[in-house]
């Protein structure tokens, strides 16, 4: 049966299609090019003197009244920086949005490290294969907070992000495999 004929239980599905879709017809600002070896099945590559290492897990959470604008903005900003900055290929990509009353996102009133907080704060965690240096996580980190501000208007203060660090084996897709297992 054909996918699209299928009603969705999965609304956001649709609204990370969008925005690969995006990201793939743009081209990601130059990353489509070398790119293309990786769609061709070869699982790693290097760029810019970094080995590439696929996947990433994006987990954001905002508050329940954030507008629907504020989510898109936040899933293309995360998807455009991995796809630009951390190296991981096109449509390599899985994210879980979750919105919260204001009691259950909790936060410093008085602030963190000369950091204050709204409740505007939306925090990201990033789940990925590690081996990425810290320059490319810095840039990683100022390109999602440059594009989330500059795109919906939140404070730079207001992005909070955080990395996950994984070994290769450390993820399963689907079927209880091990899809990058050592060979």
């Amino acid at each position: 049966m054909d996918e699209q004929a299928l009603p969705t239980a999965y609304p956001r599905r649709d609204v990370i299609k969008a925005g690969l879709l995006i990201g793939a017809v743009a081209g990601v600002a130059g990353a489509a090019g070398p790119l293309h070896a990786l769609d061709a099945g070869q699982p790693e590559t290097a760029r810019d003197g970094e080995r590439r290492s696929t996947s990433l897990l994006a987990r954001i959470d905002l508050s329940k009244d954030a507008p629907p604008e504020r989510v898109r903005v936040a899933s293309e900003a995360i998807y455009h920086a991995m796809a630009e900055v951390a190296n991981v290929p096109l449509h390599d990509t899985f994210q879980v949005v979750t919105r919260h009353a204001p009691d259950e996102i909790i936060y410093p009133e008085e602030g963190y490290l000369g950091l204050s907080y709204t409740r505007d704060l939306i925090i990201i965690q990033v789940t990925w294969v590690s081996g990425r240096s810290v320059d490319v996580k810095k840039k990683f980190f100022h390109q999602v907070a440059d594009e989330i501000h500059e795109k919906a208007h939140v404070r730079k203060e207001d992005i909070w992000i955080s990395l996950v660090n994984t070994n290769r084996e450390d993820w399963s897709f689907g079927d209880g495999e091990m899809q990058y297992a050592p060979k």
